[in-house]
């Protein structure tokens, strides 16, 4: 898959794995990873960054690489790495999530919070998204694109779905088998 925009829609912890198709890195420089956290933050308002730095981009890729890891050992029937684990763990650890109570004039409402540098905080949303995603049981339907120059996962909602998305991978593998199909 030669996509340069990653695919979102899926659940934030996967979108973030398919920022790293095969052989390509969509959020190889600060600019991407703007880019991506301004489209995904319209899901998920906890990741609006203005400028990220180069260590907010060193944190990402390492929660990526970590979610990343163990979902390839799921992908393949084995015991997660427990090294990822434990980094996840302690990202979530570094900025914890606390309800802020405020009053909004009729009531009481709370707002997530965290403390801590800007790296820290967006590692430890990203983390979380992992927790969430990894203890789902939907997980069991975890999937690999069929495509063959595609290696992006999704967790389908129909039990036919076979590629990450229909409109790119879905479409490149029934227009090549038409062109198969009518060559000969």
């Amino acid at each position: 898959m030669t996509e340069t925009t990653p695919l979102i829609g899926e659940p934030l912890a996967l979108d973030l794995v398919n920022t790293r198709p095969l052989g390509t890195d969509l959020l190889a420089t600060t600019e991407q990873l703007a880019d991506w956290l301004a489209r995904e933050s319209e899901r998920h308002p906890e990741l609006a960054l203005d400028r990220p730095t180069p260590a907010d981009l060193a944190a990402v890729h390492d929660v990526r690489d970590r979610i990343a890891a163990v979902l390839d050992a799921i992908l393949h029937d084995r015991r997660p790495p427990a090294a990822a684990l434990r980094a996840l763990t302690a990202a979530q650890a570094a900025a914890p999530a606390v309800r802020r109570l405020d009053w909004d004039g009729a009531a009481v409402v709370t707002t997530p919070h965290r403390d801590g540098p800007p790296a820290a905080r967006l590692s430890a949303v990203l983390a979380e998204a992992a927790a969430d995603l990894l203890t789902d049981p939907a997980l069991a339907k975890l999937k690999c694109c069929e495509a063959d120059d595609c290696a992006l996962l999704f967790l389908p909602a129909h039990p036919k779905r076979r590629w990450c998305s229909p409109e790119r991978c879905g479409n490149r593998v029934r227009v090549a088998r038409y062109y198969r199909k009518h060559k000969e």
